[in-house]
């Protein structure tokens, strides 16, 4: 009798985890991620317009959400390559890898781009836009580890313009990631995701809706008087489209877009074809535009429906960049009158994405955050015609003048192979060569670089691997430095200093410094499980991967270095 209430015992015991874990509720997790990266948004545009944003758009994610009002990044050069990788890989670049958009690949002899891949081939474009791949990203992204934790069922798909800003974040796992072809005008793709575009996106491009935007003239939103957050509309550190005589509204755009590219012209010629009078333009021109933005959420909400993203039972991830604001940010600057407007059509594609996710997924059931890939400088001669210190060094000048002074040094031979990222690549089989060490002509050339206009700080290569900075200019520097890719010696500009491409002259902006029109960037997370609030505390662009790796109860990228943000997670 014991023995037999014994043995009853003990198999009810054994039963009650079995019957525990069949009465317990489902694992609680969005449906569906959003991801947004605003390609060059500085921190101060989410109140620099404020006053002219509807309710649906930057207002609703700041009334609903969570905000961030201190998060920087923390490594330079701040491009957008590294941007989009550390914020879904919660690394830097010295361990992701994607040190900038370009890097010279020593074993090569030859520069290589971010997402290049000649090992894929393109999908419904060009070989020369379609060969990518997120190849160079050395680490796990947090598509990647959501991909993982659901044995694949998840569904990740990236959509953006810029082909970095989608293929870095959708990761090596994708389901796919979308890019747009300049000469086509239609988002393509490459081999590395799948051998033939899905029928809803041939369907997609077939609508030909680049062109149809580029059929109305680029007007303001708002009777240009009222954009009294922005310089006039005529002045001259603004940069013209071809075609235009002064950078001023409204932009033609059926003209200007008249034209075709240069690689469209190229293609015809090569294969002998002439195209009907009429039918060829610059597609391309919508890059730089803010229907660039208008066409790149009509294709996400497309792949939102068609995929029936976060409506499967299976929470899915929505890789979404914007990249028109950078491409108007380069050419016209941050105090523009485009720029304004560009933004405040922005919060209009917004409150349409918002919309969107409301009606489909359901309120509150979409995790979504919302950051950029860097900010930006205002542009030098508006900072000089302001009396605020500022300038500008040209790239290819300062190699050029290193190059001959290591001449007068060392003689004859090609010393600096490349000069990139504020980076400078020294020729090192010729170093071998001379019998020069290494390090000492790494110290020597710092020390050239430090005379030049516009530099206060160089730093040889072997220092920045010997040394380690928890803060401080140096910490920047470390962070971004990866020894298999990364030059010689690190260059840091002056507050205020940008490199122009088209030295002397200085129209618009750019960036990829430590300063903090770069570093400091938006961080909103909305939606699924977050609580209206913000905070001051210090963050880190690094911080979104395992904040929201905690909020899907899944791995960290393998590479993180980021921590989790307790005041959103409410811990």
């Amino acid at each position: 009798m014991k023995k037999k209430s014994l043995s009853l015992l003990l198999a009810v015991t054994l039963a009650v985890p079995v019957f525990a874990q069949k009465a317990g509720k489902p694992l609680n997790r969005p449906k569906l991620v959003v991801g947004i990266v605003v390609d060059q948004m500085r921190y101060d545009y989410l109140y620099r317009y404020w006053n002219k944003y509807g309710s649906g758009g930057f207002r609703r994610l700041l009334g609903e959400g969570f905000s961030y009002e201190n998060a920087h990044y923390n490594y330079v050069p701040t491009y957008t390559g590294p941007g989009h990788a550390s914020i879904y890989t919660g690394t830097t670049p010295s361990v992701h890898g994607i040190i900038g958009n370009n890097w010279l690949v020593r074993e090569e002899g030859k520069g290589t781009y971010v997402t290049e891949d000649k090992t894929v081939q393109p999908v419904g474009g060009s070989a020369a836009a379609g060969q990518q791949s997120p190849r160079h990203m050395l680490t796990t992204t947090i598509t990647d580890e959501l991909r993982l934790a659901t044995n694949f069922q998840s569904k990740v798909i990236g959509v953006c313009i810029k082909d970095r800003g989608s293929v870095l974040p959708a990761g090596h796992a994708a389901n796919a990631a979308y890019w747009y072809d300049g000469d086509n005008g239609a988002f393509i793709t490459s081999t590395f995701y799948t051998q033939q575009l899905p029928e809803w996106v041939t369907k997609f491009n077939a609508e030909n809706r680049a062109a149809k935007y580029l059929d109305q003239a680029w007007n303001t939103l708002l009777p240009i008087a009222q954009y009294t957050e922005s310089s006039p509309d005529d002045v001259p550190w603004e940069g013209a489209f071809k075609g235009e005589a002064k950078p001023v509204f409204p932009h033609d755009l059926p003209a200007l877009s008249a034209a075709p590219t240069p690689a469209v012209k190229g293609n015809l010629q090569a294969a002998g074809e002439k195209a009907p009078r009429g039918t060829l333009r610059n597609l391309d021109l919508i890059r730089s535009t803010p229907f660039g933005n208008s066409l790149t959420l009509d294709f996400a909400l497309e792949a939102m429906r068609a995929e029936q993203l976060g409506q499967r039972g299976q929470t899915d991830f929505l890789a979404l960049s914007f990249s028109s604001t950078d491409y108007v940010g380069h050419q016209f600057g941050p105090n523009s009158i485009e720029a304004e407007d560009t933004y405040l059509r922005l919060d209009q594609e917004l409150a349409r994405l918002f919309a969107y996710l409301d009606k489909t997924v359901g309120k509150k059931q979409a995790l979504v955050f919302l950051s950029a890939d860097h900010g930006a400088a205002h542009s030098p001669n508006f900072l000089i015609d302001k009396k605020i210190p500022a300038g500008s060094v040209g790239p290819g000048r300062m190699r050029d003048s290193l190059q001959q002074k290591l001449v007068g040094l060392y003689g004859p031979g090609k010393w600096v192979l490349s000069y990139e990222n504020q980076q400078v690549y020294l020729n090192r089989p010729l170093l071998t060569e001379k019998k020069l060490d290494l390090y000492q002509v790494q110290r020597e050339v710092a020390g050239i670089m430090l005379g030049f206009t516009g530099v206060t700080r160089a730093l040889a290569a072997e220092d920045v691997q010997k040394s380690h900075w928890e803060s401080g200019m140096l910490m920047y520097l470390e962070n971004g430095y990866y020894p298999k890719r990364s030059g010689d010696v690190l260059v840091v500009l002056e507050p205020g200093w940008l490199e122009s491409y088209q030295f002397p002259v200085n129209k618009g902006t750019t960036h990829g410094s430590s300063g903090r029109y770069d570093t400091h960037v938006p961080m909103v997370f909305w939606g699924w499980g977050v609580k209206h609030g913000k905070s001051s505390a210090p963050a880190k662009i690094t911080d979104i991967a395992p904040t929201v790796a905690r909020w899907l109860h899944i791995q960290e990228p393998d590479g993180c270095t980021g921590q989790p943000l307790a005041e959103v997670l409410g811990w």
